[in-house]
């Protein structure tokens, strides 16, 4: 551990806070009830960074007037990079060996990242699109402070020394780089406020966001002296008055709760205060509880135990073969404190203090610049060597929705010719269904290849036409037959937009025009309340979204409205798929649509996979169907049963898509040669385009006979 700024003496309060933090994103991590906002304690981190830092720095500055980069650098190198590139070597060997080959790929780009200290930039960028391959933590995701830190390194050490010799041409002293900083901070918790209403993922990982709480350890450490003449009774009562809101923030804050933002000042602050506090050093402020054998014990690992953590928790289910409960996890916490002792007698200590290394900061430097070079070179060669997820299964002859010669269904009245060709066109996808159910081996002509479903989405995903969180606005969306006399408007969630392949078809050859109107996880059901956990508030872009769409179509009067959406929606969203508000909604929209003239058809559900299939089948090529769902677990049946009566109240048609999916007992994730799923919940483009004569059947059934 760094000694403390301006010079003081060894800090033993804060290699305690240390403690604090470590053991507060441990235990949260470890799902310990009532530590739900333990994610904090990195935030405790980034303050005692920018404090030990900014001292170090500063006391450069002031006792020759510049700082020694190679020996600044050089000392980093030495501190942070064996125990981290220790940590990513050996959880990358374990992820080829452990994980399923589709996700091996994706978990190895994020070694790169973190070896290349930008795993933040990767994690912010994947958490800002919604159909990201987001589908489990990264055992590397852990490294994103690392990054964050690491980039503060690079850029505070110049500005401290410009604003030095500022301060010096200006006979400013202290007061430049303190105003300089103060600056920096305030600018970017101005970004920080901005971003976590607007722009998640990027506030919580982006350095931009997060260097204020380096920043604010900065100044604690440019006014040390002043600190240091607090009347001791004050700085106790500041110093218990940190504690409390460090401790309070790990109890009272939740995944829910808009982070960084507001939410950060009580740890950020909080911990500035005990740092500040102990400067005064009184006899009974929280230093003396602090500076306890046991918790300097804990701090003085606490970067190894950081590292470790979070690999071990999320690699052992996968080891185990089965999930964790609390103690099971608690244990797993424990294994990597002891993974943590090791790294911290073995490998941080022996080359942190190795003299030949801290003589020569070349030396350093080069050990800095192998260790990076070997964890880049370790991920790269891991990826390359990753085996394929490729079906080597027999090839399947594809499915081909054809138009039946009457119905299929014998003994079932077809006063209809529509319905007998809707019934006919189901039972024909139906019986390929059932054919397929047994498939074991993945066939190697699978459509699309395992490796490449998640970047299959539909034409609207591409154009911008499912709009993200953030949007309110619907942009002209117009496919089809831009210049048809007759609108038909697909409605919905992203899985609205999923559906794109299977009703274009139609429209080109009726020659409608197709207006696509959708947005991430917001339904179109007037009038619900909705909350969004990816931006953590209430979700008012969705609502702005509604009534712009609603006004559109009540302007636009389309012939037929399709509406579609995921069904996946649990309470952390304001509401549940099925509820009671969930239905009244359907029905009020169904009402208000075809009070506007409209007809309206609700696309029933598509059978939740509870799996993310790709990664799922790439891991049992050749026992496929230990990754499909059972009906009943993928299926609400009694759910879609009272949608269906929803809708039909609301005077509009429904279309039960079950039978396309599912058998009597089970869903298979592959039909004929088509891969169902592009991950855990939407349909790829194949099998939409294979349902495209299914769906335009639903859609003529649906509409009044001419």
């Amino acid at each position: 551990m760094e000694g403390t700024a301006q010079g003081h003496p060894f800090r033993p309060d804060i290699e305690g806070l240390r403690a604090v933090a470590v053991l507060a994103v441990v235990l949260f991590h470890a799902g310990v009830p009532r530590i739900a906002g333990g994610f904090v304690g990195v935030d405790v981190f980034f303050v005692l960074s920018g404090f030990l830092i900014t001292g170090l720095l500063w006391r450069a500055v002031e006792q020759t007037g510049r700082v020694r980069a190679a020996l600044f650098y050089g000392a980093r190198a030495r501190r942070l990079l064996p125990a981290a590139i220790t940590v990513l070597l050996v959880t990358t060997a374990v992820v080829t060996v452990v994980l399923p080959p589709l996700r091996v790929r994706a978990v190895l780009g994020d070694a790169l990242a973190s070896a290349l200290y930008v795993g933040n930039y990767r994690l912010a960028a994947q958490g800002t699109d919604y159909l990201a391959d987001n589908q489990a933590p990264s055992p590397f995701q852990h490294y994103w402070s690392l990054g964050a830190e690491e980039q503060f390194y690079l850029l505070w050490p110049a500005l401290l020394v410009a604003a030095a010799v500022l301060g010096r041409r200006s006979a400013g002293r202290v007061a430049a780089p303190v105003v300089a900083l103060a600056a920096v901070t305030g600018a970017s918790f101005a970004v920080s406020l901005a971003w976590t209403r607007a722009n998640p993922p990027w506030a919580y990982f982006s350095l931009p966001s997060r260097a204020w709480e380096l920043g604010v350890g900065g100044l604690v450490a440019l006014g040390v002296p002043l600190w240091g003449r607090l009347p001791r009774a004050v700085a106790a009562l500041a110093g218990w008055g940190g504690v409390a809101l460090v401790a309070g923030s790990c109890v009272l804050l939740t995944g829910v709760t808009p982070f960084p933002g507001t939410a950060a000042l009580a740890p950020v602050l909080g911990t500035a205060l005990v740092i500040a506090a102990g400067c005064a050093a009184p006899r009974w402020g929280a230093g003396a509880v602090l500076g306890l054998p046991p918790l300097r014990a804990v701090g003085r690992m606490s970067y190894s135990w950081y590292l470790w953590h979070w690999p071990v928790l999320v690699l052992a289910p996968v080891v185990l073969g089965r999930p964790l409960g609390l103690p099971a996890r608690l244990a797993a916490a424990a294994v990597s404190g002891v993974l943590a002792v090791g790294t911290l007698l073995v490998v941080e200590n022996p080359i942190r203090f190795a003299a030949p290394l801290r003589r020569s900061p070349r030396r350093s430097l080069l050990l800095g610049g192998g260790l990076t070079a070997a964890g880049v070179c370790t991920a790269l060669v891991a990826v390359v060597l990753a085996p394929a997820a490729v079906g080597h299964g027999a090839a399947v002859a594809p499915l081909k929705v054809g138009v039946p010669g009457g119905s299929t269904r014998p003994g079932t009245p077809a006063t209809d010719p529509r319905e007998a060709r809707l019934r006919a066109l189901t039972a024909q996808v139906h019986a390929a269904v059932a054919a397929s159910a047994g498939a074991q081996a993945v066939p190697s002509n699978l459509t699309p290849p395992l490796t490449q479903a998640y970047s299959d989405t539909a034409l609207p995903f591409h154009v911008g036409c499912d709009r993200s969180f953030t949007d309110s606005s619907q942009p002209p969306c117009v496919f089809g037959d831009p210049a048809g006399t007759s609108t038909v408007a697909l409605v919905g969630d992203s899985h609205a937009a999923a559906w794109y392949p299977a009703v274009e078809p139609l429209a080109e050859q009726r020659h409608w025009r197709l207006d696509v109107l959708s947005k991430a996880t917001c339904p179109f059901l007037l009038d619900l309340p909705a909350h969004s956990p990816y931006l953590g508030r209430t979700f008012t872009e969705c609502e702005r979204w509604r009534a712009t769409v609603h006004g559109r179509l009540q302007a636009e009067h389309p012939s037929l409205v399709l509406l579609a959406m995921s069904r996946r929606y649990t309470a952390d969203y304001g509401f549940t798929s099925y509820d009671r508000a969930w239905r009244a909604a359907l029905t009020r929209t169904v009402a208000a649509l075809r009070a506007a003239g409209a007809v309206v058809l609700v696309l029933g559900p598509v059978p939740d996979p509870h799996t993310w299939v790709p990664t799922c089948l790439s891991d049992h090529l050749d026992s496929a169907t230990a990754c499909a769902p059972h009906r009943g677990a993928a299926v609400n049946a009694p759910g879609v049963a009272a949608e269906a009566a929803a809708t039909r109240a609301g005077g509009g048609h429904y279309a039960d898509l079950a039978e396309l999916f599912c058998t009597a007992t089970t869903c298979p994730l592959i039909v004929g040669n088509d891969l169902v799923y592009r991950d855990d919940n939407h349909v790829t483009v194949e099998y939409a385009t294979v349902l495209a004569p299914v769906i335009a059947a639903e859609i003529q059934t649906a509409l009044p006979r001419r």
